[in-house]
């Protein structure tokens, strides 16, 4: 799995390895909807015999070419909510009208607003990427110091909510949604190593709509036609993940501690967040 996750992106992947993994957890099936993955399942290592809750907790890429048949299995799945974490600008420059599911609430939590991506700034973005792991460590910190408050939109429907299923995503569903991923399996006491392999399969989840997201990326102005530019940005190993915790806890000491300062949670918001996420696996259930 993790070889397969952490392969080049100069070469599309192995059909067949392709298709035998988007077929195992956590990847789920819906039509019309890609790198879309369950974050239930992972065991925690700070809170044994505890796993992470099956079927509650979705993160995918960007809902654009969603079926009929895929709305009809988001419903499936007990999902209630799906949080957006795409910029305005980003809405504004896509064709495709939001989505609508019927029994779903549709939620704008956008991580940056219009003025992060000036062309000036996604130059900056680029180039940091370009750098491999560590600009997109430096990345991810700056979804850290910009996201708190859309984090909290997500992180209060699993606590006002515990019951309803929630989806969120960006674009490709790497950076963002990778990033707030972290932050809940964090929050399970999940291993960094789990974690970070978690991350991974978005190389794995992309996969089927890789050509298509990197023509997207290389129309960009900034990148002025730099092929591996682009791949770079479509990259996700577990180091880069690895660095980006170990970042966020020089920081800010824990992730709890970055929710208390990016957030208006409190000690007990952020414990029925951490019970609300976990679920015990009992012995005659192993």
């Amino acid at each position: 799995m993790t070889v397969l996750a952490d392969s080049s992106l100069s070469t599309p992947l192995d059909p067949d390895a392709v298709e035998a993994q988007l077929s195992s957890h956590p990847f789920v099936a819906i039509e019309g909807l890609f790198n879309v993955r369950e974050l239930g399942g992972y065991a925690s290592a700070a809170y044994p015999p505890c796993t992470t809750t099956p079927s509650r907790f979705f993160r995918a890429a960007e809902l654009s070419m969603l079926t009929e048949d895929g709305k009809a299995q988001i419903k499936a799945l007990g999902i209630t909510r799906i949080f957006d974490l795409r910029s305005e600008l980003e809405l504004r420059k896509s064709s495709v009208p939001p989505v609508e599911i019927d029994g779903v609430t549709v939620v704008r939590v956008p991580v940056f607003r219009d003025k992060d991506y000036s062309p000036e700034m996604l130059m900056r973005r680029y180039r940091e990427y370009a750098k491999g792991s560590d600009g997109f460590v430096t990345m991810y910190m700056e979804i850290l110091e910009a996201g708190g408050a859309a984090f909290e939109v997500v992180l209060r429907h699993i606590k006002d909510r515990p019951n309803e299923g929630c989806l969120f995503h960006c674009t490709g569903g790497k950076d963002r949604t990778g990033v707030l991923s972290a932050i809940i399996l964090a929050l399970a006491g999940v291993a960094d190593e789990d974690i970070a392999t978690d991350y991974s399969l978005t190389r794995v989840g992309l996969e089927p709509m890789r050509e298509y997201l990197l023509a997207r990326i290389q129309a960009e102005p900034a990148l002025q036609g730099n092929v591996q530019d682009g791949m770079r940005m479509l990259g996700s190993t577990r180091e880069t993940m690895l660095a980006t915790l170990r970042a966020m806890r020089e920081k800010y000491g824990s992730t709890e501690e970055y929710l208390k300062k990016h957030t208006t949670l409190k000690d007990e918001d952020i414990e029925t967040i951490r019970k609300n996420i976990l679920v015990t696996i009992l012995k005659s259930q192993l």
